[in-house]
């Protein structure tokens, strides 16, 4: 009898017309809008909701998720216990001396040149990072290399019989 009742078309059309309500409530609750960052001015798409719980956090501001979490950063690696609204104000005057800065004159060079000092630096660390023949710490290897364990019984209770 019910496979009747499901098979009316009268009875369809309300399960559809309702599912169709359903997703227009949902397309209407997720209402996008547009959010510029108050420090970097990225814009990103966000809800309203979304929005205003950034606001709340960040005095009024909407800050992107990628200076949220430099003002996080900053915020571990003070010395000191350190305001949300005090991080906030330290990445904003790094972001803005960063912006003012202008791109170097030529990329390349400048990718050079920090090349160079990797290297340099590399170069310049303890001997004992790297391996040469005539670091302590290589002789010091070619003794322990030159040891060998040898097994003094097992590991494995003896089966008896």
């Amino acid at each position: 009898m019910s496979a009747t009742i499901v098979g009316d078309p009268m009875v369809i059309s309300a399960v559809e017309s309702q599912a169709t309500a359903t997703t227009t409530k949902l397309v209407a609750q997720t209402e996008i809008e547009f959010a510029k960052c108050e420090c970097c001015g990225l814009t990103e798409e966000c809800t309203p909701a979304y929005i205003e719980r950034i606001r709340e956090r960040y005095q009024g501001l909407w800050i992107c998720g990628l200076c949220a979490e430099a003002i996080n950063d900053e915020i571990l690696r003070s010395e000191r216990l350190i305001s949300t609204e005090e991080a906030m104000a330290k990445h904003m005057n790094f972001f803005k001396k960063f912006k003012t800065s202008g791109p170097p004159p030529d990329p390349t060079v400048c990718l050079i040149s920090a090349m160079r000092q990797i290297l340099r630096r590399s170069l310049d660390s303890p001997r004992g990072l790297r391996s040469t023949p005539s670091s302590p710490t290589s002789k010091i290897d070619a003794e322990i290399r030159g040891q060998v364990l040898t097994r003094s019984e097992s590991c494995f209770p003896t089966l008896s019989g």
